[in-house]
């Protein structure tokens, strides 16, 4: 069970301020299926158009949906893309009372043309910038870091997210990092593409990419020997700014950590399928200050990031990851179904956001024969998780006899792991099943052919919660007794 996915489930939400380029990523869709007559290009034929939040408005929006509560500080136009950005940002919650309109100033725009061919998934054709570089004006900028000051004593994290668009100049970037500083605020930094990352100096933590890393200190890493070399460019970096953390993303190697006074630590990923990696950064950014503002550790934010960016690169365009997807992916990672009770809440929980149904089921299952596999198929077939409690070997003694059980529990619980309809084994002590209801308080709860309503023993507790009960259509001669006995009249002969 993966201590990351409890950590996640008592995150509390944390307060978190974006300021930086905000953006409209305008996705343009059709056909791509012939040549223009008049130029070797592709002809798209449009179909339907998308607007989302890009950028730092996408930071915020990836926020929101890891349950942050979320502020948007930068500059957009006057014009009908920034009024749209506004009201895209507004429709998911996020506060942009202090999101400046500039008149004059152009709201940056990414229209992106996306084509259709021949029944494949769409690809992205070509891109449309409309941006300035242009540095804000002294007025406007000081509105901004006034805004600012007036936010951080309600705020857990702010996270600078740079694209070089005019609204984090230099003295800007400094005078924003000084003032989280003075207030005790933790301040993450999304870097540009750019050669100098003084103005990002005192900061808490920066997140660069491989490339943006390797372009800050002019050198490239080694292919052959990636996670040194990343650990050293980390290390640097941190100490070069004099940062609190530098974490450095390596693709599929996952990222590296380096903190002040430990050594640089590699974290690992899960390999996936990479579709499209637009707003993979904005996504790691958004996770670890969910997981900062949250109180896990600096190792966990990372964590927390590599599972979530993973998720956001098997999608298209730039997507954002919740806490619930991050939780199932977790839940996932491993091949072990036994869950002690404490694990077997967290995860409940998890699948009951998701509005998922959950079955659950029990018995001493000594000698799993094909009997036990209809039966746990068929119950399995009645919701969406099957939960199967195993009585353990003292209680399987009472029940069966001194020469009972014939697997002990640990086996037992091995072999119905193998079965691809059980989803999660947990085990129990107590002479019936009411604590593990109570426990579970499934939506179904499910028993074998061999026993009459009359004859559950949680009948009163299934009743109290009101849990529906279903008795399965029994299959004679099946039982775990009549094979025993059979085996030994054998053996006997």
């Amino acid at each position: 069970m993966s201590s990351l996915l409890e950590r996640i489930s008592e995150l509390s939400a944390p307060r978190v301020l974006v300021i930086g380029d905000v953006m409209l990523d305008e996705l343009v869709f059709g056909d791509a299926e012939r040549l223009s007559p008049d130029a070797p290009v592709p002809v798209l034929e449009i179909r339907s158009r998308e607007w989302r939040p890009g950028g730092a408005a996408n930071v915020a929006r990836c926020l929101v949906t890891m349950d942050c509560s979320v502020a948007c500080l930068g500059a957009v136009g006057d014009d009908d893309a920034g009024w749209r950005l506004r009201e895209l940002l507004e429709g998911d919650g996020i506060d942009v009372a202090d999101l400046q309109v500039c008149p004059g100033r152009p709201t940056t725009v990414k229209r992106s043309l996306v084509g259709l061919a021949q029944h494949r998934h769409p690809q992205k054709m070509f891109r449309l910038d409309e941006e300035t570089r242009t540095p804000l004006p002294s007025e406007e900028a000081d509105a901004l870091l006034a805004a600012l000051a007036a936010r951080l004593a309600t705020t857990d994290v702010v996270c600078i997210e740079d694209y070089d668009k005019g609204v984090l100049d230099e003295t800007t970037c400094r005078r924003v990092i000084e003032q989280c500083r003075d207030a005790g605020v933790a301040v993450l930094v999304d870097p540009a593409g750019r050669d100098d990352y003084a103005r990002y100096a005192g900061a808490t933590a920066i997140t660069p990419n491989r490339s943006e890393g390797e372009r800050a200190v002019a050198r490239r890493l080694d292919e052959t020997n990636l996670v040194k070399e990343g650990k050293s460019l980390a290390e640097e970096l941190r100490a070069a700014l004099d940062l609190e953390v530098a974490i450095v993303t390596l693709d599929r190697h996952g990222a590296v950590l380096a903190q002040r006074d430990s050594d640089p630590l590699h974290v690992p990923t899960r390999a996936r399928s990479v579709y499209d990696v637009t707003g993979a950064g904005d996504v790691v950014l958004a996770a670890i200050a969910t997981g900062c503002g949250g109180g896990l550790s600096w190792t966990e934010c990372v964590e927390l990031a590599n599972v979530a960016a993973g998720l956001e690169v098997e999608v298209f365009g730039a997507t954002a990851i919740s806490l619930a997807q991050v939780q199932r992916a977790l839940l996932g990672a491993g091949d072990d179904k036994v869950r002690d009770a404490e694990a077997l809440s967290i995860e409940l929980e998890v699948h009951r956001q998701a509005g998922r149904t959950i079955v659950l089921t029990n018995g001493c299952f000594d000698v799993i024969h094909a009997g036990h596999v209809a039966y746990l198929r068929e119950a399995a077939s009645l919701g969406d998780v099957l939960i199967v409690g195993v009585n353990g070997d003292d209680e399987v003694r009472r029940l069966k006899g001194d020469d009972r059980p014939i697997y002990p529990l640990a086996q037992r619980l091995e072999i119905l792991s193998e079965l691809r309809c059980v989803d999660l084994l947990v085990s129990f002590s107590e002479p019936t099943a009411e604590q593990l209801v109570r426990s579970v308080q499934p939506d179904l709860y499910v028993k074998g052919g061999d026993y009459a309503r009359g004859d559950i023993t949680e009948a009163a507790v299934l009743e109290e919660l009101g849990i529906e009960v279903r008795v399965l259509e029994l299959r004679p001669g099946l039982g775990s007794s009549s094979v025993i006995e059979r085996l030994r009249g054998r053996g006997e002969g």
